[in-house]
């Protein structure tokens, strides 16, 4: 084990969550928006995170020192993806210029299907995250004084 393993492991969930952060503003941001240039109503996006390197299939006691990959690399965001499996809201408003003009739906107008409630929990989540990176950080850190200040 390197001696800044931690803080690069640190450091990719640092990032990780600030991208969360940013795309989960973006949502609340958009949570009245009907219509976009895809045409349609906002759709909520959400980040997709996988460990940066990924473990052998198989793991047995005897692991060749090259296939092992080790645990605790940190983080990678895979990609932002729009949520198109939960529904959007459906509200009742004639005189809203994106209102459903025939059919079922006539008079009501598509919202986004992001939940402002759900998007603060989110949020929320990803800011303890974030905040317990930073404590890794400055506990490797205090750590590498210590080591230093026993050779004094």
């Amino acid at each position: 084990m390197g001696l800044f393993t931690s803080i690069n492991t640190a450091a990719s969930g640092l990032t990780a969550q600030r991208t969360r952060l940013d795309v989960i503003g973006n949502n609340i941001a958009n949570v009245d928006t009907t219509r976009t240039t895809e045409g349609g109503p906002f759709r909520r996006s959400r980040v997709i995170f996988r460990p940066r390197v990924e473990q052998p299939y198989w793991r047995g006691p005897y692991l060749p020192q090259y296939l092992d990959n080790g645990v605790g690399r940190g983080v990678k965001i895979v990609s932002i993806e729009k949520d198109y499996d939960t529904e959007t809201r459906m509200v009742y408003d004639p005189s809203h210029p994106d209102a459903i003009k025939t059919g079922r739906w006539a008079g009501y107008v598509e919202y986004p299907n992001v939940n402002a409630v759900n998007e603060m929990v989110d949020m929320i989540s990803a800011t303890r995250s974030y905040e317990a990176n930073v404590s890794v950080i400055d506990a490797a850190k205090s750590m590498f004084m210590k080591a230093l200040e026993i050779g004094r």
